[in-house]
């Protein structure tokens, strides 16, 4: 597993929709506690995989945990325009 930061990525003051953009030129599903991710979602903007977490929700750990059993059990293809609560 390859994890990545928005600030690593230069992504940093790009919209919503360029990360979503970037996210998918790259292959790579976004992890979000951003609301604005479920709407681009439900929206129909095509993207790699969206995992979306409610801020304070859960423990990092749980995150982690959670992060790590979907890499797991879903593989890329399933996760294309896909989106996953934790």
């Amino acid at each position: 597993m390859d994890v990545t930061t928005t600030p690593e990525q230069g992504m940093i003051g790009q919209s919503d929709e360029q990360q979503l953009a970037f996210s998918l030129s790259q292959e790579r599903v976004i992890f979000t506690q951003d609301t604005d991710f479920l709407r681009l979602h439900h929206a129909g903007l095509s993207h790699a995989g969206i995992v979306y977490c409610l801020q304070t929700s859960k423990l990092i750990g749980e995150i982690l945990q959670g992060l790590v059993l979907i890499w797991e059990v879903v593989n890329a293809e399933e996760m294309n325009n896909h989106l996953e609560y934790l």
